[in-house]
């Protein structure tokens, strides 16, 4: 659904360089950014061409990362909560660590205990289930720490997934009520920061490390409610700017000083007033709405769980009203430059603004300065990352279904990867080109890897590295 142990991104960003620093060790790879430098992907690829190897895994959302020569992904069967770590060049298990989970959060059909995607660096790799906490692990598999999180309050499950930035494991915590950021050290799992985040609600978005020219390095968090900043080496907050959004999802981009998101939301209110809402399904007429009156309320009949906040088996007006605003504001993509600023961020913040229809869920992409967005129908738009100007905006026609995966982009490639199994693969240009469309036949809702021309894709129950000639 969205780890180095160094961040490297853009211009204007300190560099610095370890074996696993330009390798994909987080979700969507070096800072989130979805680019790769090495070059030799190939164009077409199946479960019967193109393959290096091919393995059967269990379920977890989970995106595979790749740090050195091995492969990290999360997983559940049953009670148990696993790491498995395979070879990169031979798709050989190495090692596969268990945790049995002692409790089980009920979440949204769409999510799974293994949906938030592993970090890794030289030392380690950590993982973050829902239902656990935090673990670390060695290289070769022996654990080093664990940190027991939770329980969490969010009806759709989590899937923001850990981050290591210099010496330190965040990991954001967005939830009903209850929301938090936290900072760990990576040897010894000890507790550096923890920071509140009471205007939070439930999200999913995996934070980025933004290094100004003349300030401390800070995370960017994508919220529910606005973008906001905090300084990494303490947790204090640095500036904010209200943003609407349906829930923060994916992860911010960092491209130069700017900062770009995109976010679902509308100017018209999610849900009808909640006075016709109840004249048309209250039948007992108690002022409320019950699960099961609400469940002839067509189309959003299953998120009863998420609107009834306070979890009584009713739904009041206030619970409504906080349910209906929920998105109405300033949304789309956008692109802020924070500057030297504190606090709330002004409007001369704000670059440029496009407020469309965009992606919900699949997280922007920056590639050859050029700004990618793709949403369910296999739509993809390109604007100018300097001004938000639209470049261009068509469809993938082979693979129109719903996108849960990121883009991500390497080669003078950029690659889709819809949720029935296809993968778009385009021309990196403002005027993109579908160069090929791959179906492997299995549903895809990891975003997928990218390290020295390999393709890692993991699918609802295998692991698939692909790869051509160099």
């Amino acid at each position: 659904m969205n780890h180095p142990g160094i961040f490297w991104v853009l211009p204007l960003l300190v560099v610095v360089t370890s074996p696993a620093s330009e390798q994909w060790t987080r979700f969507r790879g070096p800072n989130g950014s979805g680019v790769d430098s090495s070059s030799g992907y190939p164009v077409e690829f199946s479960p019967s061409k193109n393959v290096l190897w091919k393995i059967s895994t269990p379920y977890g959302q989970s995106s595979p990362i790749v740090a050195g020569s091995r492969v990290f992904f999360t997983a559940s069967e049953g009670d148990q909560l696993l790491t498995i770590c395979v070879d990169a060049h031979t798709g050989r298990e190495l090692w596969r660590r268990e945790i049995h989970r002692e409790r089980t959060a009920k979440s949204f059909r769409a999510n799974d205990p293994a949906s938030p995607t592993p970090a890794a660096d030289e030392s380690g790799v950590y993982v973050f289930f829902p239902d656990f906490g935090l673990v670390s692990y060695t290289l070769e598999g022996k654990e080093r720490w664990r940190v027991p999180l939770g329980p969490f309050e969010n009806f759709y499950g989590m899937a923001a997934s850990p981050v290591v930035a210099g010496d330190l494991v965040v990991q954001v915590c967005d939830q009903q009520k209850g929301s938090f950021v936290i900072a760990l050290e990576r040897t010894t799992g000890r507790q550096r920061w923890k920071t509140e985040r009471p205007g939070a609600t439930i999200g999913w978005a995996t934070p980025a490390v933004f290094r100004p020219t003349n300030d401390p390095p800070e995370l960017i968090m994508l919220g529910s409610a606005s973008l906001e900043s905090f300084y990494l080496a303490t947790g204090e907050r640095h500036w904010w700017r209200p943003i609407a959004s349906q829930g923060g999802l994916g992860v911010p981009v960092v491209h130069g000083d700017t900062i770009l998101v995109s976010t679902l939301g509308s100017t018209e209110p999610l849900l009808p007033d909640f006075d016709s809402t109840l004249a048309q399904y209250d039948k007992d007429k108690d002022g409320r709405l019950s699960a099961r009156e609400f469940a002839d309320f067509p189309d959003i009949a299953e998120h009863f769980g998420w609107i009834d906040a306070n979890h009584d088996g009713f739904i009041d007006r206030q619970e409504w009203n906080a349910a209906r605003a929920t998105g109405l504001g300033e949304f789309g993509a956008v692109a802020f430059r924070p500057g030297s600023a504190q606090g709330q961020l002004g409007a001369d913040a704000v670059v440029w603004r496009f407020q469309k229809n965009l992606p919900y869920i699949a997280a922007p992409l920056v590639y050859h300065n050029v700004y990618y967005m793709v949403r369910s129908g296999g739509i993809v738009t390109t604007l100018d990352p300097a001004n938000g100007q639209l470049l261009k905006q068509g469809r993938t026609p082979e693979a129109l279904g719903a996108y849960y995966a990121s883009p991500v982009a390497a080669d003078d490639k950029v690659f889709l990867a819809s949720e029935e199994g296809k993968m778009t693969v385009l021309k990196a240009a403002p005027q993109w080109e579908v160069l090929g469309v791959n179906d492997l036949g299995e549903e895809i809702h990891a975003t997928p890897a990218l390290s020295e021309g390999r393709i890692f894709v993991r699918t609802r129950s295998n692991l698939y590295c692909f790869g051509g000639s160099r």
